[in-house]
């Protein structure tokens, strides 16, 4: 599938310069949207995604938050690229910056409206922690973030909801639990999935589901739009 959107240069509040996927909107702008990619990089999936957000009347961002460390990166889902996806996001790239570029993000879109978060695995996780320490934002919406329970003790400051797998060897239920009873007022749905079940490149693929968190999604930034 082609993308419509194209890679632009932002310089982030650190001075270093990194690309980002810019997507104009389709039809009448309903506000901006900040995109945080997986660990494997602003992949062709990750634009997908983004222009699916755009073709619902979101400009969006989606900064490529490794192009500090290993510029234009992008990994497949194989094992051998699993693991440098790891290695970049666990010990080359502070996850602050991470949070830090996506504020950035934020503050340019929110010259022009309110401002949206999402974002899937590494992304799902600097999601949650943008929605508790990041200012400017109308609402978010994480997706299987394996450190979101790490970060249970953190309050979100806009409208929250999360999305996790039942079947998700990588984030315990008991972990995720663990949100849920620290969060009443932040809607968790867990679906019959694995991790990874958004992207339709992976084996955990869940259609039902992908459908049904992109619909939740859409409900939440639309009731606040």
């Amino acid at each position: 599938m082609s993308t419509r959107g194209s890679m632009i240069q932002m310089t982030m509040s650190d001075g270093a310069t990194i690309g980002v996927y810019h997507v104009e909107p389709k039809g009448q702008r309903r506000g901006g949207l900040v995109l945080i990619q997986e660990i494997f990089g602003v992949t062709e999936h990750i634009k997908e995604q983004a222009d699916r957000f755009a073709d619902q009347g979101f400009e969006v961002l989606a900064p490529a938050i490794y192009d500090r460390e290993a510029p234009g990166f992008q990994a497949s889902y194989s094992d051998e690229d699993r693991a440098k996806a790891i290695k970049v996001a666990r010990e080359l790239h502070p996850f602050r910056l991470s949070v830090d570029d996506t504020q950035t993000c934020i503050d340019a879109l929110g010259q022009r409206g309110k401002v949206f978060i999402t974002g899937y695995c590494y992304g799902g996780s600097v999601t949650w922690a943008a929605a508790c320490r990041c200012t400017g934002l109308a609402a978010a919406s994480g997706y299987y973030g394996s450190l979101v329970p790490q970060f249970a003790n953190e309050q979100p400051k806009c409208p929250t909801i999360l999305h996790f797998g039942k079947h998700d060897a990588s984030i315990p239920l008991d972990s995720v639990q663990k949100v849920i009873d620290a969060h009443a007022e932040v809607p968790v749905y867990l679906y019959d999935a694995g991790h990874g079940f958004q992207s339709d490149r992976r084996k955990d693929y869940e259609p039902e589901s992908a459908r049904l968190a992109f619909e939740r999604t859409l409900a939440l930034f639309q009731s606040v739009t």
